[in-house]
């Protein structure tokens, strides 16, 4: 047997692009790397706060979230995904530059989550931010118009903890904002079959989300399983 070489590092598929943020990420956060059953490549985009990707439209960062996605391809990642789901916005030139998959945002499962529903049923979507999830946003990741959207803006704690970058957050509380948006969310859009996460620090809080609104719950999570999955299909030993 002959091994294959071309990669600066092996054996993890995924390259994942960070925004340049200091509050907590804990488990089940898209950059904790304990939330992974496999390993994953990180890269950091200088200057790409929280705020300044999600409520200024990520203004003048797509050269350097190229820059980063084509590092991190030098490395070996096979694929790339971001850990903001308002990068829908870079989807296509992120895909044309980098030639490996990309899955910017889990808002890119929305189209699938739907075809997956009965009749009558769509899928709604939670956000960090609902003043500032455009159309723009939507449609570059062909979520329908008329999507029913929910927001953790102005709660207590999580919108303001994320967003504004600080270095505490009061885990019970934010969990609390998460679960009471999806409620209400549900609550006044009963046709809703499915929800999906825009938010990737929203993952940590996805289980006690379906266990309040008792409807399925999509996440950065469970794209990035779903595509990892792909990148690097399970073997099987043979019988």
């Amino acid at each position: 047997m002959k091994a294959k070489g071309g990669k600066a590092v092996y054996g993890a598929s995924v390259g994942s692009l960070m925004l340049d943020a200091q509050f907590p990420r804990i488990p089940g956060d898209i950059g904790n790397a304990l939330t992974w059953d496999f390993p994953v490549h990180y890269k950091v985009v200088q200057h790409a706060s929280p705020d300044r990707v999600v409520r200024r439209g990520a203004e003048g960062l797509l050269k350097s979230f190229i820059d980063a996605g084509q590092e991190l391809v030098d490395m070996g990642a096979d694929g790339i995904a971001t850990n903001c789901g308002f990068l829908s916005l870079f989807q296509a030139e992120l895909s044309a530059a980098l030639g490996v998959p990309v899955a910017a945002s889990a808002l890119l499962q929305v189209p699938m989550v739907n075809t997956l529903l009965p009749a009558g049923k769509t899928c709604g979507v939670l956000t960090i931010s609902g003043s500032t999830l455009t159309d723009e946003h939507l449609a570059a990741a062909n979520v329908p118009h008329g999507t029913p959207i929910g927001t953790t803006e102005g709660m207590r704690e999580f919108t303001r903890a994320i967003l504004g970058n600080e270095d505490e957050l009061d885990v019970e509380a934010a969990a609390k904002d998460n679960v009471d948006a999806a409620l209400r969310l549900v609550r006044e859009h009963p046709e809703i079959g499915a929800l999906v996460l825009e938010c990737t620090n929203m993952v940590p809080y996805a289980a006690a989300i379906e266990e309040a609104v008792r409807l399925p719950v999509f996440s950065m999570l469970s794209f990035i399983n779903w595509f990892q999955s792909g990148l690097r299909p399970r073997r099987f030993a043979a019988r």
